[in-house]
């Protein structure tokens, strides 16, 4: 008789639950979005377009959908990806200079601000 393995993952971690028909619950959300909202606009295209453009129109507004469901890197899904891109590239500043707090200058600064305090105090007291 021969033995029949079953492979166990080493990590854990990367084990997702299935839901239904052996896909996770974002695959089936993503899945079914892109269905409510490319099988119309299959149907519309056909109405004004033949039917190649219409498949063509169709697979073109249902692949971003399937991107979000079935792209993961690093653990993280594709939209974690974007916003991270999007933070690089327009939300950051391109040119981040190295600042560091200096105490020295820092005691420097306080010790002309309490040179300033004694002079206005020695000029008002010389003015009564």
């Amino acid at each position: 008789m021969a033995a029949s393995y079953i492979s166990v993952p080493r990590d854990l971690t990367k084990v997702k639950s299935k839901v239904f028909f052996n896909l996770t619950k974002r695959q089936l959300i993503c899945f079914s979005v892109a269905a409510l909202i490319g099988v119309p606009s299959f149907f519309l295209i056909k109405s004004i377009a033949e039917l190649n453009v219409a498949v063509m129109g169709m697979m073109v507004i249902m692949m971003p959908f399937f991107f979000f469901a079935m792209y993961e890197k690093n653990g993280q899904p594709l939209e974690v990806h974007l916003g991270h891109f999007i933070q690089q590239v327009f939300i950051r500043p391109k040119k981040r200079p190295y600042k560091t707090n200096n105490y020295y200058a820092a005691l420097e600064r306080e010790a002309a601000a309490e040179k300033e305090v004694e002079r206005i105090v020695r000029t008002s007291m010389d003015e009564e």
